[in-house]
């Protein structure tokens, strides 16, 4: 039987670092002293120095205005079709950016995943024009999915492959999770969940070739109860996310339950789970009794950039590929809407 393999990933962000400029403005932006001081502790305790974003910070983030464009001005922040119209030229240029870091060969199938905006011909279309790819590359656009969407692209890579052993699938995820920034600003929790994300790329292949990581079993479930606890709608001022304090609680109590029956028979050495937080990963850790270095791959790549939604997780596998001392059997895992557990199974010889 045909097993597919993840050959090699490139990644790619955006020149800007927001992330101090942000918690800078979110700060000053509060009223009251103790939210304040709320919000600077839970800044602290993160477990995030940097994150990027299209939006170039601006030389005073206290002057009302977050960047140096204006785009995020107090009083009057951009309508969805504004976010949108910033969205489709970014999102090529970054995703393309991922794509060169790459440099894939003989693509015959292209999977798109991009949960922050949406134009057609869409993302997919572009890149295979951008690319030089040709025209009969089967494209597939996977959409408003959220951070396990990683996951669910490389399944669908997977199965390609599988079913066709000379397939070579082009997996990009792609997103700009900066241009849906809400002017809530006396909300702390929603300020706290806007502290996470971060803009991102990558680009992965997939290929039959037995190079990288061997591909397992996929797994997806959904934690009872729950499917208030997400959620990701489209307003007039961009899209509206929705991430509940109960999350990292209602992971923590489901895994040690439920979580043994999406490991491998061989227990993990290597662990890749979706940096959504460091509540997130504190979760996971605790849920699964996992030794306290488990996550460190995870944990790097929410420091270094943030929560880059569906492309975090790639990022995470993309430094077990650079190490070569990270060996043996693995288990990916990521959350999102539903409350959805995307997991997969993975091998480094």
């Amino acid at each position: 039987m045909t097993r597919a393999w993840l050959n090699r990933i490139g990644t790619a962000v955006p020149p800007h670092d927001i992330h101090a400029a942000f918690v800078e403005y979110g700060r000053d932006a509060l009223n009251d002293w103790h939210q304040r001081a709320l919000f600077d502790r839970m800044a602290g305790m993160a477990g995030i120095e940097h994150r990027y974003a299209i939006v170039e910070p601006g030389p005073k983030p206290r002057d009302r205005i977050l960047d140096a464009a204006g785009f995020y001005r107090r009083g009057a922040f951009p309508s969805t079709a504004q976010r949108m119209a910033m969205y489709e030229p970014h999102a090529l240029e970054l995703a393309m950016r991922a794509v060169r870091n790459l440099e894939p060969d003989g693509v015959t199938h292209l999977i798109v995943a991009s949960c922050t905006g949406f134009t057609a011909p869409g993302l997919d279309f572009q890149i295979m024009r951008a690319a030089g790819l040709p025209d009969s590359t089967q494209r597939t656009l996977v959409g408003f999915m959220g951070c396990f969407a990683a996951v669910n692209v490389l399944k669908l890579a997977d199965q390609i492959v599988r079913a066709d052993r000379d397939a070579r699938v082009l997996v990009v995820n792609l997103e700009l999770s900066s241009l849906h920034l809400q002017e809530d600003f006396q909300n702390v929790p929603k300020m706290l969940s806007f502290l996470l994300f971060a803009d991102g790329a990558s680009a992965a292949l997939v290929t039959a070739d037995s190079v990288g990581l061997a591909l397992g079993r996929f797994q997806a479930t959904v934690i009872p109860r729950s499917q208030d606890l997400i959620t990701w709608q489209i307003g007039d001022t961009g899209f509206l996310m929705h991430l509940s304090g109960q999350v990292p609680g209602r992971i923590r109590r489901w895994l040690p339950e439920h979580g043994p029956a999406l490991l491998p028979p061989e227990p993990p050495a290597l662990w890749a789970v979706h940096a959504g937080g460091r509540s997130i990963l504190d979760s996971v850790q605790q849920g699964l009794r996992l030794h306290p270095d488990a996550l460190r791959f995870s944990r790097d790549i929410l420091r270094e950039y943030g929560n880059m939604s569906s492309a975090t997780l790639m990022f995470v596998l993309d430094r077990i590929l650079r190490d070569r001392d990270a060996v043996g059997p693995g288990m990916a895992m990521a959350f999102g809407p539903g409350l959805t557990v995307e997991t997969l199974a993975f091998a480094r010889p």
